[in-house]
């Protein structure tokens, strides 16, 4: 890994925001206005979390230059 490229263009920078904005919007109470069931909001925010978290570990392993 000798290439470098700037931090925003990083697969693994991007989904580990969105992990941290879901885990955020999840333990603030995030409304969805076009889901009434709480429980529903409740699982797809853990789900993107989930799925982000695996992007970011996937974009991590697929990496082949660092950022900066």
């Amino acid at each position: 890994m000798v290439e470098t490229k700037p931090w925003y263009l990083s697969r693994t920078i991007w989904a580990s925001v969105v992990t941290v904005a879901a885990a955020v919007g999840s333990l603030f109470g995030l409304p969805v206005e076009q889901f009434d069931d709480p429980a529903v909001v409740e699982t797809l925010l853990q789900a993107i979390t989930a799925i982000s978290g695996l992007f970011a570990i996937f974009g991590r392993l697929a990496a082949d230059s660092r950022i900066h």
